[in-house]
C-alpha cells in the first residue's frame, strides 16, 4: 500500500510561521523599512540583529499588529496581520523594550490585570499566575510592588506578562538590554525552555554575543533593509568564515582523556581537541547542530563517561559576519 506525501508547497508552508513579503514602512520622510522580505521557521529562536535605528522595533510592532505597514504583506500562521489584528494578537506575546509604570500594583496584581485583558476567567487566573511566577522564578516576589523590582526582575515579569495567554509566538524587543551577565544567562536558559515547549521566539537585539548564544537563525538588518538571513553556520559560510565554535567536554574518568582526544580528533567536524585540565577537554566544532549530536553519540557508544557537553556560538565571529555583511551598505 502506497502512502501519499504532502505537496512540497504545503510541507514548506507548515514549517514557516511568519512570512514577510516586500514590507515597507514610512514615518513622514523617514523610511523605516524598505522592500523587506523574510520567512521565520516555526519553533525557532530567531534573531533580528542590527544597530539602533535599523528598523528592528518597527518590524516587531508590525508583527505584533500594533502598527500597519505602508505597503507589503505580513502573515502569521497563514493569517494576514493587517486584516486580522485581534486574531493575530491572541497568538502572540509582545515584550517591548520598555516596561511602563505601574507604581500601585503588586507583581500578582500586575499579571491579574493582563490576564483580565486577555479574557481569562477570574477563577482560572491564580493557577496560571502561580505557574508563570514559578517559570520566571518570581514566586517569592508575588506580593512585592512592581516599582521596587530590579531591572532583571522587571524583565522576567514582562516576559511572564507576554506568556499569560499561552501564545504560540513571542516577540522580544531587546530583552537583555541593561541586564548584568548573570541575569542574561538566566534569561537565555528560560528562553530555551520556552522553545522546548513549542514556542517560536523572535528576538531583536544589537548585543551580538547574546544572539550568538541562543539563536539558531538570524536576520541582519541595516537602514531598514534585510542584508542577509539564514542559520548561523550558513551565514558564516556565506561570508567566508570558519563556522567553528568552542566545544567543552568534561568526563568523570581522568584515565579516559587520551582515548577521548583520539576519538574527537578523528572526526571531520572536530579540530584542535586538547585537554587543559585533568578531565576537561576543549575543541573546535565546525558542523551543524544535528552533527553535534553525532559527536556526543560517538562518545557514548565508546562508553566515554561524559559529565558535561556544550558547544557555544562565538559572539566575536558573529560580529565579523555582521561587519562583512553590512560592508558597503548605507544606513538611514
Amino acid at each position: 500500500m502506497q502512502t501519499q506525501t504532502q505537496p512540497a508547497s504545503i510541507a514548506d508552508a507548515s514549517k514557516t510561521l511568519i512570512k514577510i513579503q516586500h514590507l515597507a514602512k514610512r514615518y513622514g520622510t523617514v523610511q523605516a523599512l524598505s522592500d523587506f522580505s523574510l520567512e521565520i521557521p516555526r519553533g525557532s529562536i530567531f534573531g533580528l540583529i542590527g544597530p539602533n535605528g535599523s528598523g528592528k522595533t518597527t518590524l516587531l510592532r508590525i508583527l505584533a499588529a500594533l502598527i500597519s505597514p505602508t505597503s507589503g504583506q505580513v502573515s502569521i500562521d497563514g493569517e494576514d496581520v493587517t486584516r486580522s489584528p485581534a486574531s493575530i494578537q491572541r497568538k502572540l506575546g509582545y515584550m517591548p523594550d520598555f516596561f511602563g509604570v505601574y507604581p500601585d500594583l503588586t507583581v500578582s496584581e500586575y499579571l491579574e490585570f493582563y490576564a483580565g485583558i486577555h479574557g481569562i476567567a477570574r477563577n482560572g487566573q491564580q493557577r496560571i499566575i502561580n505557574d508563570l511566577l514559578e517559570l520566571v522564578d518570581l514566586s517569592p516576589q508575588r506580593d512585592v510592588f512592581v516599582e521596587t523590582l530590579s531591572r532583571g526582575m522587571k524583565q522576567r515579569l514582562c516576559l511572564a506578562r507576554a506568556l499569560v495567554h499561552d501564545p504560540e509566538l513571542l516577540l522580544l524587543d531587546e530583552p537583555a538590554s541593561g541586564l548584568d551577565p548573570r541575569v542574561r544567562v538566566e534569561l537565555r536558559e528560560l528562553l530555551k525552555s520556552l522553545q522546548s515547549l513549542g514556542k517560536t521566539i523572535v528576538i531583536s537585539s544589537h548585543i551580538l554575543p547574546e544572539i550568538a548564544e541562543i539563536c539558531s537563525n538570524l536576520a541582519i538588518i541595516q537602514g531598514g533593509r534585510l542584508i542577509a538571513s539564514g542559520d548561523s553556520d550558513e551565514l558564516m559560510r556565506t561570508y567566508q568564515l570558519h563556522p567553528g565554535r568552542p566545544l567543552t567536554i568534561r568526563i568523570t574518568d581522568a584515565g579516559r582523556v587520551s582515548e577521548t582526544l583520539d576519538l574527537l580528533n578523528a572526526m571531520s567536524t572536530i579540530g584542535n581537541a586538547t585537554s587543559s585540565e585533568e578531565r576537561l577537554i576543549h575543541a573546535d566544532f565546525s558542523g551543524k547542530d544535528d552533527e553535534l549530536h553525532d559527536v556526543l553519540a560517538t562518545l557514548i557508544s565508546h562508553m566515554i563517561p561524559v559529565e558535561e557537553f556544550s558547544a557555544r556560538r562565538d559572539g566575536n565571529q558573529l560580529e565579523e559576519v555582521f561587519t562583512n555583511a553590512t560592508e558597503g551598505s548605507s544606513q538611514s
